[in-house]
């Protein structure tokens, strides 16, 4: 969502501040601006269009400055609007003394708004984030680390944020609490980004503040201090952020070309896996693994379905129960601890906050075994963790999740069988067999990725159509939520799915000739059920869409549309049934003609509540 770059330095940082907020346009927002200090007074620019815009309104401004913030947003409180984008200066005159940007949300911002109204401040925008920066102009006593210290003890919330006064050259303050925020250092200068992507190539040293660390950026220091105003030391490490996206090459969006990655990063996360062992997942895991009897996996959104998937291979497989929750859900319901759970966050950023509020819940509980399947190393989820598998998915532009996806499913099915060998339920021929399937995946996705065309030929019918159902069964009903997800997210076409065994229970009322209706067969021990239910379909005159297997025995027919997967791939046969959903769904989309790899109101990484 939202991301922050701030800069103290001797030279010009207009530069690194653009440069900062293009790696982070990956991560979704619907406006940006700059402020710097400029001869002793503070100026901006804002856009609701995006970066290269606002870039081109910076050049024609000839704005450069030694000291600045910038930032993305995505609007929360406040519509996408030039007076709502940041940086906020306050006071809102044309000699302001405070800027100010801002990630998260302000809970109590409304009472403070009022108490600062009745001191004589004028807002101008409906956000959250000005009130911050009046606070700050008001609590200000010629110390901007000294005030934003106090400062941010009135708010309630989650907050990233950075500041600079007009009256202190050379010095931007920054607070965390609940949002993400990193330190960058440089030779005489220093930055501050929400993400380390956004200081790749300016600097790979980095400090990962904690909860509630409030710190000092000056050209020759930086200073951290804790929630109690204590002094700390954070550890500096060395980070090889991606650069940024690779170029599109043939594709012509990011998400194709994310789509068409899956067979190397499938690769790549596996790389290395030459046996199954609970050591896969970090030092200690097997003693932790003999330790527990459940599992609970916390996660959102695709992330979700992920861990729907692994539950039935971990139920199936380890024969380990597993319940599966919506953290942003999870955590604020009365639920039933039990210490001898292992908990199991799955984000694509690390950095999802509903899942890293959810993980402090169960622990909070006295659940204390946690691990988390991640695509990025360096984040908070594994910080938080005791153990971790780490995807090597790569950087992914797309909003709508696609190869983060398919490497989540991959570690979610060693985890499985590490459960399974850990519990004597892995025979060594078993694993065998596994690891060879499991090596054979890029091979098998490839060859989904050859029945482009004829998705093509699908989509196009799809793009004239408002609505549409997705039917599953067993494992693959959780794909076929991902699949209706990933429509709706990027082609804007209504879609829902179901168990298909559910369609008499209410869906079958929508089913009419105006319905496509995408079912995923393969030729499982489901089959035949699976097939009663397009028999329910039909009769209703509602057209069927169906990924099968190459030897389901499912033909083409009268309202009867099949696309054959080359091969029927076992317990991994979901991994290769979303590719072709995905697919379905970008070709879409461009058939609508929607901003694919943007799409409208979502984020890349939802770092609010």
């Amino acid at each position: 969502m939202c991301g922050i770059v701030g800069a103290v330095a001797q030279r010009n940082i207009t530069p690194i501040l653009l440069e900062g907020l293009k790696r982070l346009e990956y991560r979704g927002y619907d406006s940006c601006g700059v402020a710097l200090h400029v001869d002793g007074q503070l100026q901006r620019s804002r856009s609701t269009s995006r970066v290269a815009d606002l870039e081109h309104q910076i050049e024609e401004a000839h704005l450069k400055g030694f000291t600045g913030i910038a930032h993305t947003r995505w609007a929360t409180h406040g519509a996408p609007a030039s007076h709502n984008a940041h940086p906020h200066f306050s006071p809102s005159t044309d000699n302001a003394r405070i800027a100010l940007v801002h990630n998260g949300i302000i809970e109590n911002h409304d009472e403070l708004r009022v108490e600062l109204t009745a001191l004589g401040y004028v807002f101008q925008s409906q956000t959250d984030t000005e009130v911050i920066a009046h606070l700050v102009d008001h609590m200000y006593n010629g110390d901007l680390f000294d005030t934003v210290q106090h400062a941010v003890k009135r708010l309630t919330g989650a907050y990233a944020i950075a500041v600079f006064s007009r009256e202190e050259p050379h010095r931007v303050v920054a607070a965390r609490q609940g949002s993400p925020l990193i330190v960058g250092l440089g030779n005489g200068e220093n930055f501050v980004a929400s993400d380390a992507m956004a200081l790749a190539g300016t600097t790979d040293q980095i400090i990962y503040l904690e909860e509630g660390d409030v710190v000092d950026l000056q050209l020759g220091r930086v200073w951290i201090v804790d929630s109690n105003g204590k002094q700390v030391q954070r550890d500096v490490k060395t980070v090889q952020a991606h650069t940024g996206a690779a170029e599109l090459g043939p594709y012509r969006h990011y998400m194709q070309k994310e789509i068409f990655e899956q067979p190397r990063v499938i690769g790549d996360t596996l790389e290395g896996v030459t046996g199954i062992m609970p050591e896969l997942f970090g030092d200690g895991a097997y003693n932790v693994f003999k330790q527990i009897d459940r599992v609970l996996i916390l996660a959102c959104g695709t992330s979700y379905y992920s861990g729907l998937t692994a539950k039935y291979w971990i139920e199936s497989v380890a024969k380990i129960p597993v319940n599966v929750e919506i953290a942003s859900e999870y955590r604020y319901r009365d639920s039933v601890p039990h210490p001898n759970t292992l908990v199991v966050t799955i984000s694509q950023s690390g950095e999802t906050a509903d899942t890293l509020a959810g993980l402090k819940h169960a622990r909070s509980l006295g659940m204390e075994h946690t691990l988390t399947i991640c695509n990025v190393a360096t984040s908070a989820m594994v910080r938080e963790c005791k153990l971790a598998y780490i995807t090597r998915a790569g950087v992914e532009v797309g909003v709508a999740s696609t190869k983060a996806f398919t490497t989540q499913l991959a570690a979610l099915f060693l985890l499985t069988l590490s459960l399974a060998q850990v519990n004597g339920r892995l025979t060594d021929a078993e694993e065998a067999n596994h690891l060879k399937a499991m090596r054979h995946l890029p091979v098998a996705i490839s060859a989904v990725l050859a029945l482009e065309p004829q998705i093509i030929a699908w989509a196009e019918d799809f793009a004239r159509k408002e609505n549409a159902l997705f039917l599953g069964r067993g494992m693959h009903y959780p794909i076929a939520l991902e699949g209706a997800l990933k429509l709706k997210e990027i082609s804007y076409i209504h879609a829902e799915a179901y168990p298909a065994g559910e369609l008499k229970h209410g869906p079958l009322a929508l089913v009419t000739e105006e319905m496509p209706v995408v079912t995923v067969a393969p030729n499982d021990t489901l089959i035949e059920k699976l097939k009663s239910n397009m028999q329910e379909v039909r009769a209703r005159g509602g057209q069927l869409y169906v990924f099968a297997d190459v030897d389901s025995r499912i033909t083409s027919g009268e309202g009867v549309h099949v696309i054959r997967l080359p091969e029927h791939y076992g317990l991994l046969s979901p991994i290769l049934h979303v590719v072709s959903l995905q697919l379905l769904a970008y070709h879409s989309a461009v058939a609508r003609g929607t901003d694919v790899d943007k799409p409208r109101n979502l984020a890349k990484s939802v770092t609010v509540e």
